[in-house]
């Protein structure tokens, strides 16, 4: 679906949406930003995203954040007429996104041995809890069972001997977001080994796995040590001082990333001293002597406003921020410069406010037309422009509650 003058990075490429929730539908709505035409297969009851988070005027705006840019078309896939339509949809399709238990698509002879042998080229994304392999295949899984089986909760929060000490959440449902990402990215690869050798292939993401790559450094640091890591809240295990304080109004990050940022925090502190003094001068020192140097550092830092230090630290180029409410987050000019915030007109809620993406193409700016649609907007659109039906081919479809 060809859409503007200058062609975006996946410009021409097909994508069929049926997944739930957030991280496939997640996945679909990058590619969607990227140019991809990308069509929402929703069983006609409509995905369970659209019932929750904050709604206006009817529509759910966590619904709206991944399902921007997609056309919408409702089918029961559970039911024969509807995995023949699905087949005609796949037919020449580029990409196929899926999230339902291991084994469904089989059962419904939608498979990856049979949609390949329809569409040979056709890259197959399963997006599920644990995989389509292991002990676990079968298992249900959502973001909040990740971050907890996959580790991550165990090294988030403050230690279990301070108030409120314990394994803790991240805000936001961050490993359906990477596992999402994680799935864009082998999307990307899969459709350039495509286009080098004509063959599709099928890719399989698990939020288990996604959970166990974002431990990253504290993951490796395990792999190395055999210990596990401690919940150190907002401290950093191996730099210092890399965490937050109070403020006389607040509080603030200050994030001294080696010996060169600590002397320039200490000369806008007036405490110079501290940067000479062997025991804090290098970082490996101010590592072991933590406890002695933190409080110190924490009660010249209470003595003046956030506002006050930010801009001394700044203008010194030492890494420091305020910790911003979302408001204020949203209001800060580099993010009004960077576009991560916009709005879509919709037929139903107005204008729908959006997260911008973090994405910026030099060549081929991302740009967003198509609003969240309603359930089945483009059904008829899809069925009779793309499969050729006609009007009455259609109406027969609703009449038998097939769409």
């Amino acid at each position: 679906m060809s859409r503007h003058v200058t062609p975006l990075p996946l410009e021409g490429i097909k994508v069929v949406d049926s997944a739930t929730l957030f991280a496939g539908p997640m996945s679909a709505c990058l590619l969607g930003d990227y140019g991809a035409d990308v069509i929402k297969v929703e069983h006609p009851s409509g995905d369970s995203l659209r019932t929750l988070g904050w709604h206006k005027d009817g529509v759910s705006l966590w619904w709206a954040l991944v399902s921007r840019n997609k056309r919408c078309v409702t089918l029961k896939l559970s039911e024969t007429r509807g995995q023949e339509l699905m087949k005609e949809i796949l037919q020449d399709a580029d990409v196929y996104i899926e999230n339902f238990r291991p084994g469904t698509l089989e059962r419904w002879n939608l498979g990856p041995d049979v949609l390949h042998e329809l569409n040979p080229g056709l890259v197959i994304v399963r997006t599920t809890g644990f995989g389509q392999t292991g002990p676990y295949r079968e298992r249900p899984g959502y973001d909040f069972m990740a971050q907890g089986m996959g580790g991550l909760m165990s090294i988030s929060g403050e230690p279990d001997d301070v108030p409120g000490g314990g394994p803790m959440r991240a805000g936001v449902p961050v490993i359906d977001i990477f596992a999402g990402m994680y799935a864009t990215i082998a999307i990307c690869a899969a459709v350039a080994h495509r286009a080098q050798t004509g063959h599709g292939q099928h890719l399989d993401v698990a939020l288990f796995d996604s959970c166990l790559a974002l431990l990253a450094n504290q993951g490796e640091t395990y792999l190395a040590t055999g210990e596990n890591p401690k919940r150190i809240g907002n401290t950093h295990p191996t730099i210092v001082p890399y965490q937050v304080f109070r403020t006389a109004d607040g509080a603030m990050i200050l994030a001294c990333g080696n010996d060169n940022l600590f002397g320039k925090f200490c000369a806008v502190a007036g405490c110079e001293a501290l940067a000479q003094d062997s025991c804090f001068a290098r970082n490996g020192d101010r590592v072991k002597n933590r406890n002695s140097l933190v409080p110190m550092l924490a009660a010249i830092i209470t003595k003046r406003t956030t506002a006050d230090w930010v801009s001394a630290l700044d203008a010194a180029g030492v890494p420091c921020g305020p910790i911003n409410t979302l408001a204020q987050a949203f209001a800060e000019p580099q993010a009004e410069a960077r576009g991560m915030k916009f709005t879509l007109p919709h037929p139903l809620a107005g204008e729908v406010p959006l997260i911008g993406n973090p994405m910026k193409f030099s060549g081929t700016p991302i740009r967003n037309e198509l609003p969240p649609p309603v359930l089945g907007q483009h059904s008829e659109e899809i069925l009779r422009g793309l499969l050729g039906m006609s009007a009455e081919d259609v109406a027969r479809l609703r009449a038998a509650g097939a769409i």
